[in-house]
């Protein structure tokens, strides 16, 4: 049996961020260094996937709540944007790079997520191409930097899952995101303004995608977490989510333009 260790490349590195890791250092310390820790430590966080030109500085908001000192595991939620996903899949690497250093994936709970069934496996291909979970590795990385040997990461591609998938993906996760150690990462950009999330209901947020069509990206993953907020819930766990930042790529001056929304937010456990 082989024990080469497989890893994932840093494939957005040089087009959608720099590749160079003391440039990218200042470049996230100094978006960080602009924002209050007004809502730490975070159980979990929604952030933007998009270029850090475009959102690079709305990120940071949702980042700077996290506290580095308690976390140990990193569960990083992102859409599919290329390949047809009824399920989730997990990765299957040991290393995601990063310019800074390199992030280790928790083989423990990948073991723990494949025994249930419910997972696919993504092939390097696959997990190269995509982005919505590497944009958060660099942010990761960097908010972890004081304790940088002290965590693991657990990577999610979350697909196009029906509601009932939904529910039981958020029952399966509601575990770790009970243990404070934990910290949950989901990644969407935004069409409009998605407030409608604060309200921590994934009816009320199901039944605004409905009726709005609001092109949320990441509604799957921020699906999964409401589900699994609704199941902490029942149990008598009070939980209370706030949008912190909110931007855009371009302002839209007339029907024709088009624009992307990008929103920082984070979740805290009273």
């Amino acid at each position: 049996m082989s024990n080469r260790v497989v890893c994932r490349e840093a494939s957005h590195a040089g087009s959608w961020y720099t590749a160079s890791g003391p440039q990218l250092n200042a470049q996230l310390e100094g978006w960080l260094s602009q924002v209050q820790s007004t809502k730490r430590p975070a159980r979990a966080i929604i952030a933007p996937h998009a270029g850090y030109t475009y959102c690079g500085s709305c990120a940071a908001h949702a980042y700077k709540q996290v506290d580095p000192s308690i976390t140990r595991r990193i569960f990083i939620l992102g859409p599919s944007h290329h390949v047809p996903l009824s399920r989730c899949a997990l990765s299957s690497v040991d290393i995601y790079r990063t310019p800074l250093y390199d992030l280790r994936i928790d083989q423990k709970i990948y073991g723990e997520l494949w025994k249930t069934g419910m997972f696919e496996r993504m092939s390097l291909q696959t997990d190269e191409d995509e982005h919505s979970i590497e944009m958060h590795l660099p942010y990761t990385a960097k908010a972890m930097e004081s304790h940088k040997d002290e965590f693991t990461i657990i990577p999610v591609l979350v697909g196009a899952l029906s509601e009932s998938k939904e529910q039981e993906f958020g029952k399966l996760f509601s575990k770790y995101l009970a243990d404070p150690s934990n910290l949950f990462v989901v990644s969407s950009d935004f069409c409009h303004w998605g407030n409608i999330i604060e309200q921590l209901d994934p009816v009320s947020f199901s039944n605004y995608l409905k009726k709005y069509h609001n092109t949320i990206c990441g509604r799957h993953p921020i699906g999964v977490l409401l589900n699994a907020i609704t199941e902490l819930q029942k149990n008598g766990m009070n939980m209370s989510f706030s949008f912190l930042n909110y931007a855009q790529s371009s302002q839209c001056r007339n029907w024709q333009d088009s624009s992307v929304s990008y929103a920082a937010g984070a979740l805290t456990v009273h």
